[in-house]
């Protein structure tokens, strides 16, 4: 039996590099192809070559490189392109010894790049170095620093000879390199400097490799790095030669402990600007990064997020308690806060604060100083960890979580299995917030993060969250308040599952408007349906708000019979103008936490179910008479055996 061949996985997962040369007619684009595969200057060669391939022996990664030859003729420019398009690095030609090609880069070539929106890095060939004009010396810095201004995918120029065999294998080795390699998740070519996201990776691997914690790597530790991500230790006068470049550079990248934070991404951006950026991603993919310097899929256990739709996911009680400690060591001045700043710092290990954006940014409660106290802390991570499991765990980790990541959450039980048991065990409650237009839904919201009331209104059109801690019956637990657009809805119910996620419904009407009332009992009526239909049905609470307002005739007699009709608690009147809230939100969690009371009935739902019941009582009336059946023939077959044995 033949074995199957192996593939090398090169840096970054890559398994081959494609690389797509193009340029101007007559610059020797077709030469340096067969130069650098054939190590030879071809005699005749065709308009365009077919694929030609370097072994992954040709250069150190080990990766094999696929060359493809374009065509320069406009007839060909849509098979140019769809070559392009399908490109890991592009190498763009021109003729050292026609300026007009050079020219032709920045006016055609590179402004078609964009065009096609080809994002891979671009390697500028002068090819023909051999018969440029000895009288017209210009250096190549001079000509091309205008262009690589303009143009910031260039990733680098490079000159050479086919015919005298200059600088050939050099042209596929940068660009093998631009890829497996790349400049631009690492540095800012206009800055000069680290980018952010590479600067916060660095910071989380040094913080790994200082084992002791004293906010320098020792000789010793500065060894055990070495050793992790090139399998080879450092002589001790390698470390001291490397303390000494830092240090004449940079008096603070070096104490008498050993190496700072500031040396340690020094060394990187040294690295990075004398054109080794091996070094960085050797060290970056020694620690779990990928390409866009996040950790790696692999290395988030996705297999721990698998659930029904009724099913969520929550943080563990072991996970709360090393948040706590987080919480604590980012509290420098103790106030039991994380200011901006503080938090800021808590993040600076990931790729960013991924707290910045909606939904999360918005949501908890906030002090007058923009901070988060621990219980607004926690409400964030809790929402994240509701939302998007995978990103929490990957920001858990990002923050030094030291266990496996596969026991920081918990999957909880289904929610039909929690309406059969006639009670939920969950920690976290998703709450969907409904209504029409102006019936106070976002001012619930935003009271239940201690927003001040305002009479200004503003039209929600997107889902927005509020998060925070409800302290019931001696138990905290977390909501989550979800406000459904009224324009939302139908989109909403257009999936199947979309109540699968929910714990409890309200919803919110203007106690003083007839017509609010009304077309929140429509949506009532909706979602109840819904739920009847998919069998996700949901426990629901109506809110009666702006009870400052005098209400609209027959409030009362409306509201009761409605309720009463569908099964569930009166509307439970609040005003946020006046901050009476009713105990709204402790009744939320508690009507959650108990999922077999308050579904409403709709009419179709009644006559569902009483045809169930009768078809169920017509298959017992049918079973019974059945077993009558039976008895009776057996008691006869008795009775007819004892005869027979008697008259015998």
């Amino acid at each position: 039996m033949a074995k199957s061949a192996t593939v090398n996985v090169g840096p970054g997962g890559k398994t081959g590099v494609r690389i797509v040369v193009c340029g101007e007619k007559g610059t020797g684009k077709s030469s340096l192809i067969v130069t650098a595969a054939a190590d030879t200057f071809p005699a005749n060669v065709p308009p365009v070559l077919p694929p030609t391939r370097l072994p992954e022996d040709f250069y150190p990664d080990r990766v094999p490189i696929t060359i493809i030859d374009t065509s320069s003729s406009m007839e060909d420019r849509s098979t140019v392109g769809e070559e392009l398009r399908r490109a890991d690095a592009v190498v763009l030609t021109y003729a050292c010894d026609r300026p007009e090609t050079l020219d032709g880069l920045s006016t055609f070539w590179l402004p078609e790049l964009r065009r096609l929106e080809v994002k891979v890095p671009v390697i500028v060939v002068g090819c023909k170095l051999d018969l440029r004009d000895e009288n017209h010396q210009v250096s190549l810095e001079q000509v091309m620093m205008p262009i690589m201004q303009q143009f910031r995918e260039i990733e680098t120029c490079i000159e050479c000879s086919a015919l005298k065999q200059i600088q050939i294998p050099e042209v596929f080795y940068y660009a093998q390199k631009a890829v497996l390699h790349p400049t631009g998740p690492l540095f800012d070519q206009e800055s000069q400097a680290l980018k952010p996201r590479c600067v916060r990776a660095l910071k989380r691997i040094f913080i790994l490799c200082d084992l002791d914690r004293d906010g320098a790597l020792s000789d010793a530790e500065l060894n055990d790095f070495q050793v992790k991500c090139f399998n080879s230790p450092l002589q001790p006068s390698e470390i001291v030669g490397v303390k000494r470049v830092v240090q004449e550079k940079l008096r603070e990248g070096v104490n008498e402990r050993g190496l700072t934070l500031a040396g340690f991404l020094f060394l990187h951006a040294l690295f990075i600007e004398k054109g080794r950026l091996e070094t960085t991603w050797t060290v970056l993919r020694k620690f779990g990064y990928n390409n866009d310097i996040k950790l790696a899929d692999e290395l988030i256990p996705s297999a721990s997020f698998k659930r029904a739709p009724d099913q969520s996911v929550e943080l563990t009680n072991e996970t709360v308690e090393f948040l706590r400690g987080i919480f604590e060591l980012f509290d420098v001045d103790n106030d039991n806060t994380l200011r901006p700043i503080e938090l800021d710092d808590l993040f600076s290990t990931a790729p960013e604060s991924p707290w910045d954006e909606a939904p999360y940014k918005d949501a908890p409660e906030k002090t007058a100083l923009n901070g988060l106290s621990f219980d607004g802390f926690l409400s964030q991570w809790a929402l994240m960890t509701l939302l998007d499991p995978a990103r929490s765990v990957e920001n858990l980790i990002y923050t030094g979580y030291p266990s496996d990541p596969s026991v920081a959450t918990r999957v909880t039980r289904r929610r039909r299995l929690d309406r059969k048991k006639q009670q939920s065990e969950r920690t976290v409650f998703q709450c969907f917030v409904f209504g029409p237009k102006h019936a106070g839904k976002s001012a619930l919201l935003n009271s239940f993060i201690g927003r001040p009331f305002s009479d200004e209104y503003s039209s929600t059109t997107e889902e927005r969250y509020s998060v925070n801690v409800v302290e019931h019956g001696g138990i905290r637990k977390t909501l989550v308040l979800r406000e459904i657009p009224e324009d939302g809805v139908g989109k909403l119910l257009s999936n199947k599952e979309s109540l699968a996620a929910c714990d409890i419904a309200v919803f919110v009407h203007d106690s003083s408007n007839a017509t609010s009332w009304k077309r929140a009992t429509e949506l009532l009526v909706e979602v109840a349906s819904h739920g009847e239909d998919t069998g996700f049905e949901v426990p629901c609470l109506i809110v009666a708000a702006k009870d400052d307002l005098d209400s609209f005739p027959l409030a009362i007699q409306e509201s009761t019979r409605v309720s009463q009709d569908m099964g569930i608690e009166a509307p439970i009147p609040i005003s946020s103008r006046l901050g009476d809230f009713n105990n709204i939100f402790r009744r939320i969690v508690s009507a959650a936490e108990h999922p077999h009371l308050s579904i409403p009935e709709t009419e179709a739902g009644k006559s569902r179910k009483q045809y169930h019941r009768l078809i169920n009582r017509s298959l017992m009336v049918v079973s019974v008479g059945a077993a009558v059946a039976i008895v009776g023939l057996a008691a006869y077959r008795v009775y007819a055996a004892r005869k027979n044995t008697s008259s015998s």
